[in-house]
């Protein structure tokens, strides 16, 4: 990753969270997103919203489009960043990961593509198309991509559609204490706070989804985006070790139920549909040949039955079951042949031990 050029530290900067600044019309998920609130509008200047967890650096407004490495929120008004005090590990940096597998499971059995996009730019210009905010998650989700995947380099708040879904893993931060105000603020629908197992002792390993309302950001038990999939499901299959059954049988329960809303299923993914298809010729073609070969077995044992009842032979009901498989002209000799169904199993028997030398002296 490419270290920030321009970057100074600055004295720490606290202000009180924005949750009072906030409160508006909710913007539906998937459309182009309008900031709804005094904070959100670029040219209002408001008080800084805390950021536990975080540092203050200096970014200016020129360096700020040459940076790569990862900050929490930028502010051009104050040329002053937020980023993570603690380095990224292995807890802070698995579920968005898990995230993205999960969702191509997901997408598999809806049978539409579904796009994250990691820690991508939400970018707010103001009126002369500067940069004026950024802010970064840990995973944006997009539903319908080829409708609402971003038109440039960042997801620009007031033109572009906003994710259907936002990610923040804490760790060692909080997002509660003014992040998520500043989500709901700019209108993204739904945020997912993970705060993951074994990580932040401070807090009680969890999921919580919020879920935009016409009065703010409500805690909801399960998923709107993502219909049915609930907060305690999605945490344990972020923290499982490998992926369990119960997780498989969600992700196919919540892909079905994206699929039935647009008319598409797994045979309308390119892959999936793909190794289904030939699941089910080579499932047809085994079909046949057992077939064949069940029809073959019957046919040689009603020969049998005819000759040996011909002959003015006693035929068991298990003899069918016994001469399956056999050669059905070694199996009528021997029917010929034979004093009685004994003796006709022992010529089988003679027959097949003869074949077996053979074969080894072939070899």
């Amino acid at each position: 990753m490419t270290s920030r050029r321009g970057s100074t530290p600055a004295a720490p900067v606290s202000a009180p969270a924005v949750s009072a600044l906030l409160g508006s019309v909710p913007t539906a998920a998937g459309s182009a997103a309008t900031p709804t609130s005094g904070y959100a509008r670029a040219e209002v200047p408001e008080p800084v919203p805390e950021f536990p967890g975080c540092r203050p650096i200096r970014i200016t407004r020129e360096a700020i489009a040459d940076h790569e490495s990862r900050i929490e929120y930028w502010d051009a008004a104050t040329e002053t960043a937020w980023v993570a005090c603690e380095p990224n590990t292995v807890y802070h940096e698995s579920p968005s990961q898990v995230l993205s597998g999960l969702l191509t499971r997901i997408a598999a059995i809806r049978g539409a593509p579904i796009l994250t996009l990691g820690a991508a730019d939400l970018l707010l210009r103001n009126a002369r198309g500067e940069r004026q905010r950024i802010l970064e998650a840990d995973q944006v989700v997009f539903l319908d991509p080829v409708e609402t995947r971003p038109r440039g380099a960042a997801v620009e708040v007031g033109s572009d559609h906003l994710p259907d879904v936002v990610l923040e893993v804490d760790y060692a931060t909080d997002v509660r204490r003014g992040k998520l105000g500043l989500y709901e603020a700019w209108g993204f629908p739904e945020v997912w706070v993970e705060v993951p197992e074994g990580g932040s002792p401070r807090r009680r390993p969890s999921l919580t989804i919020h879920r935009r309302s016409t009065e703010g950001y409500r805690s909801v038990p399960a998923s709107v985006a993502l219909p049915g999939w609930t907060a305690a499901e999605i945490h344990a299959a972020f923290n499982e070790a490998e992926l369990s059954e119960a997780t498989c049988a969600v992700l196919e329960r919540v892909g079905r139920a994206l699929g039935e809303a647009r008319g598409t299923g797994p045979d309308d993914d390119l892959w999936l549909g793909a190794q289904r298809r030939e699941a089910h010729a080579a499932g047809r073609a085994a079909g046949r040949a057992e077939g064949v070969a069940a029809g073959r077995a019957e046919g040689c044992a009603e020969i049998v039955h005819a000759i040996l009842r011909n002959r003015g032979l006693d035929v068991s009901e298990r003899l069918a079951a016994r001469v399956a498989g056999e050669n059905p002209a070694v199996l009528a000799a021997a029917a010929l042949a034979c004093r009685d169904e004994a003796d006709l199993l022992a010529r089988l028997d003679q027959q097949r031990r003869v074949g077996r030398r053979t074969r080894t002296r072939d070899r």
